[in-house]
């Protein structure tokens, strides 16, 4: 800081897992967020027609006369089902990201959401077999001497994690193996790559498991001790031989054979996984699939063994997360609606009442929610009032009747938790908010003062909240204090000394085993063992859709620059990420006439766009691959990748299956028609 000015941002070297490292995302923050000249700084109000991103300056009492007006009128009218909150993580943090936002809009008996897009299928499928998606502390890699990262691109998305995997390799001579369907950066820097098709890793887990029991590598003594249901995993293991799971995955026979013995003989081996996987129809399967593996063998038993997934749970399951929604002020009888598929929340017209106040905030679904084309048809809705809250003029703002102006986290108090590792940080405000801006807290103190909404938990503190948040016995908590975290920034969560959560079992199950059949899925209508399940869009469940879309799309976070949509809007990010492009193998590129280079359009019936081909191996004959996190306003056909993406909703978890996405690929050509499902 300079004159109350922030001059320079660097990471904190004294920080365990960051060692004072920034990742490519916020090396610029200052420059290209804080003090952007494209910055929403004041109350805008729309103009134009919806879409065109017009709009004028206005007071803050302008437009908080104007948004509660028009709130109370559509309550009078149509009762407060009527109004819909959309948001997800566009703030990490806890105050600004899950507390005064929900509380205001329970009060308010709006209709309820579920932000279920990222993590919920995942942990939902690891909970049916272990009771818990908890796994062991992340850092704990070090002590690995096989590291499976599967679904998940380390280097670019997991930074910091991957000196540590580098230092397993170093210190133990540990093998690194990555399973994707793409060739990521971190697949160029590890060990082995397997490689295979999207959407088929449960089969793959399930041929391992075959593997490791036909030739009985398995634990007996912990797999008869700790787990539920062995004779009949046995039985349904016969099901996926090698050769079976071979042709179901597109790998070789001796490859699935070599992984499934390197997995049960190399120990300590970890698996590590992310949300890569989830978002499809039978994510949440995979996730079970991929669970019993360490239980099969007695990873459980050895330091750096198991597996660990996302983190968020050790924090949720000691801070008072309670006092930060308080859902004691939900109405459970009111309407929820899932945050996937939005668009047909905005365009049903049987939905009774209708939406017709949406409010957006921390989030910018016109780019990064499915089903793109439906979600726009019905943010131009003349009849919708539309309520965005942002940093930036996005996508999604737009289509807003009133845009407000957000604060940065440089400028708002907020408590950090995270996904990747068990650090609690205090986010403490640097410089005052640039112009009018307001964090999401203050914004919903403000509305409902205006509404009359006079309940004492809409008048707490940020610092109150997080307090409150903090005031735990858990022994996690032991220790981390408001004052502390102050002082020091971040504190790590107090873990157990012994890192081997289920060295002696001791899951939290009905049984308190690993439940190889699941009586939870049972009473769900669903197979209560461990199966694959092909995507309900795809080659192999619906021939005749494959053979007008015969490629399939994965659309992940492999940009290095901007890994979500926050980023996707910055002109330096946008220039160094050199795209939209789309990356196609050597076979499907010649099979269709595209060269490296070639402007190319990827569509089917829900929409289409526009990338650069890159013609290259890095992914397989029958799959093509772009990075999510592009603006459809970046694009020349106005929409992003999520144009193409399906909107359905996953049985176990309620998370989207948009990565079961079927498309075609055409060189553009001059007479290129404007129409979906047209090349």
């Amino acid at each position: 800081m300079e004159d109350g000015r922030a001059v320079e941002l660097r990471g904190d070297p004294d920080h365990p897992l960051t060692s004072g490292g920034l990742c490519a995302k916020v090396n610029s923050y200052l420059e290209d967020r804080l003090y952007s000249p494209d910055r929403v700084l004041h109350p805008l109000r729309r103009t134009g027609p919806k879409g065109a991103g017009e709009f004028e300056r206005v007071s803050w009492d302008e437009a908080l006369d104007a948004i509660t007006s028009r709130l109370r009128r559509v309550i009078s009218e149509s009762g407060s089902e009527a109004v819909l909150p959309y948001s997800y993580m566009g703030t990490q943090g806890m105050v600004n990201g899950m507390s005064m936002d929900r509380r205001f809009f329970a009060l308010l008996g709006a209709s309820r959401l579920e932000r279920t897009i990222c993590g919920d299928t995942g942990q939902a499928g690891y909970a049916a077999t272990m009771g818990t998606s908890m796994g062991i502390d992340p850092e704990e890699i070090v002590h690995s001497r096989l590291i499976l990262l599967w679904g998940t691109n380390t280097v670019t998305t997991n930074l910091h994690l991957w000196p540590l995997v580098l230092r397993a390799q170093r210190e133990n001579g540990a093998k690194v193996v990555v399973i994707d369907p793409v060739r990521t950066r971190t697949a160029d820097r590890a060990d082995q790559h397997v490689q295979p098709m999207p959407g088929t890793d449960a089969a793959l887990a399930l041929g391992m498991m075959h593997v490791i029991v036909d030739e009985a590598l398995f634990d007996e003594e912990y797999v008869e001790q700790h787990t539920l249901g062995f004779e009949e995993l046995r039985e349904r293991l016969l099901d996926y031989p090698p050769g079976r799971v071979a042709r179901l995955t597109g790998l070789g026979e001796q490859e699935i054979v070599d992984l499934a013995r390197d997995y049960a003989t190399i120990r300590p081996s970890l698996i590590r996984s992310l949300v890569g996987m989830e978002h499809r129809a039978n994510g949440a399967m995979t996730f079970r699939a991929i669970a019993c593996l360490p239980a099969l063998t007695g990873a459980w038993r050895d330091r750096g063994g198991g597996l660990t997934g996302l983190v968020g749970g050790f924090m949720r399951s000691s801070l008072r997360m309670d006092r930060l929604s308080m859902p004691e002020l939900e109405d459970l009888s009111l309407r929820e609606i899932n945050m996937m598929q939005l668009g047909r929340a905005l365009t049903d017209a049987t939905m009774d009442p209708p939406v017709r106040a949406l409010f957006v905030y921390s989030s910018n679904p016109a780019t990064t929610a499915p089903a793109q084309n439906l979600i726009r048809e019905g943010l131009a809705r003349a009849d919708l009032f539309t309520v965005v809250h942002e940093q930036f003029l996005t996508d999604t703002a737009h289509y807003a009747d009133y845009v407000l102006p957000a604060t940065t986290q440089a400028e708002q108090l907020d408590l950090m938790y995270s996904w990747g590792h068990a650090y609690l940080a205090l986010n403490q405000p640097a410089v005052q908010p640039q112009g009018e801006a307001v964090s999401n807290s203050e914004l919903f103190r403000r509305l409902a003062e205006r509404l009359g909404l006079d309940h004492p938990a809409l008048r707490e503190s940020d610092e109150e909240i997080i307090r409150s948040v903090l005031d735990s016995e858990h022994p996690y908590l032991d220790g981390i204090t408001f004052e502390r975290l102050a002082s020091t920034g971040w504190m790590k969560l107090r873990l157990p000394e012994d890192p081997r959560p289920y060295a002696d079992g001791g899951f939290p199950t009905p049984s308190g085993r690993v439940e190889f059949v699941s009586a939870s899925m049972a009473s769900l209508g669903l197979d209560p063992l461990p199966a694959y399940e092909p995507a309900g869009e795809s080659v192999a469940s619906d021939p005749d859709l494959g053979e007008r879309f015969p490629l399939a799309l994965i659309s992940a976070k492999h940009g290095l620059h901007f890994l979500n949509s926050s980023y996707g809007g910055s002109s330096r990010h946008v220039a160094r990420e050199k795209g939209p492009w789309l990356d196609i193998s050597t076979a499907d590129a010649e099979l269709r006439s595209i060269s490296d280079g070639d402007l190319v359009v990827a569509y089917n019936d829900r929409g289409r766009i526009e990338l650069r081909a890159r013609v290259n191996d890095r992914v397989r004959r029958g799959v093509v691959s772009t990075p999510s996190g592009w603006w459809g306003s970046a694009n020349a056909t106005g929409q992003s990748v999520n144009a193409l993406t399906p909107d359905g909703v996953t049985t176990l978890g309620r998370g989207g299956d948009f990565h079961d996405a079927l498309v075609e690929v055409a060189r553009v050509a001059p007479d290129l028609s404007s129409g979906p499902g047209d090349p």
